[in-house]
């Protein structure tokens, strides 16, 4: 395939990204009764940027198109499972689920458990349930599913594909294992290298490419119709964020620690200050990488869905001629910003990894 054809192909998937959302948003709202009701943009938006229970694709109530999910959760009287299809689509507490003698309502996507003696969910005068407690949620959402199936693509390239293409041949891989064999070897040389030394570099290398990968991989993902935003929930990128973290702790040497709680060469009162600023530094850096990818990956969602939305909000066709354009030309900088925010929080965390390994010269 040439690079020419390669390239059409790109644009027409672009293009059926961007625009695929018009009719599952019209679709979502074409029956009588709902036409009637104002558009909410912002109940639209948190719909699909967050996280569910069932994998939502298109379509409303019992015309919908979703993947149900396991709903796993621990209780006193200990694991109650179940799929989430058994709450027939509903998020509004009205549908109650009975297992184990136990009843159980999903209320925007938390699981509540009712009391003994109730038999639907009541609410105070700032809509919190009176009658209802959270269980231990331990449940597969659409997220956790999302980076299920990223490890699987993940194992898929590089397990079954390009390993097993170099340990079967000596040859440059073609194709696709090309493709990935590139960015290994770019990850290696633009980042580990540079940032960690040609004597550690080794060590860091299988988390520098998972954690590459997996970002990239996920935010790609992101951008399909119906699919997870997984990195736009602040509670992965804290888990990346402490991957990072406890490298930083583990692997820091003793010039390391000498220079962030006592450091050389300066007044010996001016030590403590510093010994403070130091010591926030070491959780402030993966806060930092946190919120840069959640941040960036989380706006870019709402801008597409925004534009798209204002044709709903305007309620006239002509907007689609502004609004979709716009909407494109995101989705194409979000092509961008996948790789590059992966890239970014690689590269930084080999650097505060390289910064805890460093030798340090002694005078």
């Amino acid at each position: 395939m040439t690079a020419y054809k390669s390239l059409v192909i790109s644009v027409y998937l672009t293009l059926a990204f961007a625009i695929f959302p018009l009719f599952t948003f019209a679709q979502e709202h074409e029956s009588p009764e709902e036409a009637e009701e104002e558009f909410n943009a912002t109940e639209m938006i948190m719909h699909h940027i967050g996280d569910s229970h069932g994998w939502h694709f298109f379509g409303e109530g019992e015309n919908s198109w979703t993947l149900p999910l396991p709903v796993i959760l621990y209780t006193e009287n200990g694991l109650v499972t179940f799929m989430s299809s058994e709450f027939h689509h509903d998020t509004e507490g009205e549908h109650v689920v009975e297992k184990d003698g136990m009843r159980f309502v999903n209320l925007h996507e938390d699981i509540y458990r009712l009391d003994a003696d109730a038999t639907a969910v009541e609410f105070d005068a700032e809509h919190h349930p009176l009658n209802a407690s959270k269980p231990w949620d331990l449940s597969i959402t659409k997220n956790v599913a999302a980076m299920f199936l990223t490890v699987i693509l993940m194992i898929l390239f590089f397990s079954v594909g390009l390993a097993r293409h170099h340990k079967k041949n000596t040859h440059a891989p073609k194709g696709f294992n090309n493709v990935l064999e590139t960015l290994v070897l770019f990850v290696r040389d633009e980042i580990a290298i540079p940032q960690l030394g040609e004597k550690k570099y080794m060590k860091f290398m299988p988390f520098l490419l998972t954690v590459f990968f997996f970002i990239w991989i996920t935010n790609l993902m992101g951008l399909l119709p119906g699919a997870a935003n997984v990195t736009g929930n602040i509670a992965v990128t804290v888990s990346l964020g402490l991957f990072t973290l406890v490298l930083i702790l583990v692997n820091g040497n003793k010039d390391f620690w000498k220079h962030t709680f006592w450091m050389p060469g300066i007044p010996t009162w001016v030590k403590p200050i510093l010994a403070i600023v130091e010591g926030a530094g070491l959780f402030i850096k993966p806060i930092a990488l946190m919120i840069r990818l959640f941040a960036n990956i989380t706006a870019g969602h709402i801008i597409i869905l925004s534009l798209i939305g204002l044709i709903f909000i305007l309620e006239h066709a002509g907007v689609a001629g502004i609004s979709v354009p716009f909407a494109l030309f995101i989705t194409v900088l979000e092509l961008l910003v996948a790789f590059l925010q992966a890239f970014i929080f690689t590269i930084l965390s080999a650097l505060f990894i390289g910064m805890a390994v460093e030798e340090h010269e002694h005078h």
